[in-house]
């Protein structure tokens, strides 16, 4: 484990300057939490009455009506139909999400780790921001955030006491994600934990490749990929993080509640999806030609496979437009802030970041 002596010195001048207050030293993960405290104090009885009870609509049902893309189904067919489009495209994920974004959500994942800042942590109550952290990276299979979260928090920051929890209902993205994560650092491959879940109920989990035993403790945390779990406890995580993934989930009011509950008071909830362009006319109507008839023809001609990713481009025009989600994010309990309203457009609107804060004193 590296000591503070061996960690380089301009990070030990930032954290005194962290320390002194001055802003501009201040990595964004801090500023992030000193942003919502205000808003936090004001917002703490809404946010309270929202987390107290979950509504019927949070309560996860099979047989309740939900979207497929353009199509009406249930949510339990709509889980089934979505692990049916991830097995088939899980080897060329990243390929798919190049033909989404024109190669751009490369770019948008370095912004949405490097705005975390993850290695910095706003919870510690030390001189040095440091700290141990946990950090559930949701519907991660292919392991492109946690990746990225473990060379930001170990190589940049310096802080080797950062983990990450991978999780995705699907096995076959989180084989792909298994497979590339060792080409990483041996201490990087030993911070990293895979395990099969359902984001709308995250008290039932496994690790990859392993079966649940119905005996096992229902306290026990995630730890790592080879011990047997159950769950993911309350209170537990420092920073939730779902890049690409929500707009696929069978009841995101569900989620979003099931990433306050595991969240530590103070912890980050941080989406990366995407989104609306309707701010740029010219700009939606060019995107939104490609999505809908280029890339489920490209999809046939390289995949063999133009159903899946007819369903990909028809889910990101059903997803909420950025308001819409972050009203919801705010409705799970959720504290929001900063100059847009809690939420970052990129690329005109073609994605965004929104990100919430569980309340300190929640």
């Amino acid at each position: 484990m590296a000591t503070a002596a061996a960690r380089p010195a301009v990070l030990l001048r930032r954290v005194a300057a962290l320390r002194r207050g001055a802003a501009a030293a201040c990595p964004e993960h801090v500023q992030l939490s000193r942003s919502f405290s205000s808003a936090a104090r004001q917002a703490q009885s809404q946010s309270q009455r929202a987390s107290a009870t979950n509504p019927d609509y949070a309560i996860p049902d099979p047989s309740r009506p939900t979207h497929f893309g353009f199509e009406t189904v249930t949510e339990a067919e709509k889980r089934e139909r979505v692990a049916g489009v991830f097995t088939n495209v899980a080897e060329s994920y990243d390929h798919m999400n190049d033909m989404m974004s024109f190669g751009w959500h490369r770019v948008w994942k370095d912004h949405f780790v490097s705005s975390l800042n993850p290695g910095f942590s706003p919870l510690t109550s030390g001189p040095d921001p440091r700290a141990p952290q946990h950090i559930l990276d949701i519907a991660g299979g292919t392991g492109d955030i946690a990746f990225r979260m473990l060379h930001t928090a170990h190589a940049v920051n310096g802080n080797p006491d950062v983990r990450v929890t991978i999780s995705d209902i699907n096995p076959a993205m989180l084989s792909v994600g298994k497979q590339r994560s060792r080409t990483l650092p041996a201490s990087q491959q030993a911070a990293l934990s895979f395990v099969e879940a359902n984001a709308e109920d995250l008290t039932k989990t496994k690790p990859l490749g392993m079966s649940l035993s119905p005996t096992t403790p229902t306290s026990s945390p995630v730890t790592n990929s080879t011990t047997a779990t159950s769950g993911i406890p309350d209170n537990s995580v420092d920073l939730y993080t779902v890049a690409f993934g929500i707009r696929n989930f069978s009841n995101i009011p569900a989620a979003l509640r099931e990433a306050y509950r595991v969240l530590k008071p103070g912890g980050v909830f941080a989406c990366l999806e995407f989104s609306k362009a309707d701010k740029y006319p010219i700009l939606n109507a060019l995107y939104k030609e490609w999505s809908f008839r280029a890339i489920p023809l490209i999809g046939q001609l390289v995949a063999g496979d133009r159903d899946s990713y007819q369903y990909l481009v028809e889910s990101i025009e059903r997803f909420p437009s950025q308001e819409e989600f972050r009203d919801m994010i705010v409705d799970a309990g959720f504290v929001v802030s900063g100059a847009n309203g809690g939420y970052e457009d990129l690329t005109g609107g073609v994605a965004a970041i929104h990100k919430g804060m569980k309340p300190r004193d929640a």
